[in-house]
């Protein structure tokens, strides 16, 4: 296999947190390579929104520019590929992409976000991003004051219950089996006009992934515009556990102020280690990567 020059840092994952994180270091003159296949988890949005002098655009409007602007700087290259492995090395780490190339660089730094894992039901994955929503923050206020449902239960269902209603005051909570919430929060969702519809779900109803109906078992169905649900989900890579980087409670990589992973020379930014599902914060915590990648290597030779 060829063997490619050293760079000083590799990026795996060529989103907003990524491109981030390479204009910081491109700007710091460090010899950079960005690797992205190009499949973000907000590909199905159709609109992102909460990030100043971008809101409205599309996820891919915003991303193509961010591409076209972190590209006038000469040190930092951009390729289109999958990376399938990484190592530890003397010097390092390598990277392998799909084609058998590897890559090295001194530092690492993983922007490959994470992957929602879809619930068991027809339509859902066809809705997720457009109007099936995870964050109120992102898409509440093109849907509000409308017919909105939480697909969730327990404990969590209660606290998206409450956070939804800041939105809507037409609000049903669907817990698509048995409710598993306490008395005192039934009774408190009853107080705030929150109805719990315990009916299993069989599929969505929707045109283009724009919701119509929810449709449940009995052959009955419930109208709405939007439906909000926490998904369970998945690291999009592997590699970083595979070089060592510890993964928190939620299944987040683990990383400290300096976004450092638990692995030296390896970071991590945007989705992947962190709740907050913005491009926003995607952006934030890629440029502070950056300004603390080129921090450590400056202070190696300083």
């Amino acid at each position: 296999m060829e063997q490619y020059e050293q760079y000083d840092v590799i990026i795996v994952g060529g989103s907003y947190s990524g491109l981030a994180a390479g204009m910081a270091l491109g700007r710091a003159l460090r010899k950079v390579l960005i690797i992205d296949n190009g499949n973000p988890c907000n590909k199905n949005t159709p609109y992102s929104h909460n990030f100043l002098t971008n809101d409205g655009k599309t996820p891919n409007e915003i991303a193509r520019l961010a591409r076209q602007e972190v590209a006038m700087y000469g040190s930092v290259r951009l390729l289109d590929a999958l990376v399938v492995s990484g190592e530890k090395t003397e010097t390092g780490f390598a990277v392998q992409v799909q084609t058998g190339e590897i890559f090295t660089a001194g530092k690492l730094i993983f922007a490959t976000g994470v992957r929602d894992v879809m619930p068991d039901i027809p339509g859902f994955s066809d809705c997720w991003g457009i109007s099936a929503l995870h964050c109120p923050y992102c898409h509440g206020y093109e849907v509000r004051h409308q017919k909105t449902g939480i697909l969730a239960n327990g404990d969590t269902g209660y606290a998206f219950s409450a956070l939804i209603s800041n939105w809507t005051n037409d609000l049903t909570l669907y817990t698509n089996g048995k409710s598993t919430l306490s008395d005192q929060q039934t009774e408190k969702l009853a107080e705030h006009n929150i109805p719990v519809v315990e009916d299993e779900i069989v599929r969505l109803e929707h045109d283009r992934g724009y919701l119509q109906n929810i449709c449940f078992r009995d052959g009955s169905k419930a109208p709405v515009a939007a439906l909000y649900a926490h998904l369970p989900f998945v690291q999009h890579s592997a590699i970083p556990q595979s070089l060592g980087c510890e993964l928190t409670t939620e299944g987040y990589i683990q990383i400290d102020a300096a976004q450092k992973t638990t692995v030296h020379g390896v970071y991590a930014c945007g989705d992947n280690a962190s709740r907050i599902r913005t491009v926003a914060n995607a952006v934030s915590t890629g440029t502070t990567t950056g300004l603390m990648v080129n921090r450590a290597l400056i202070e190696e030779v300083f």
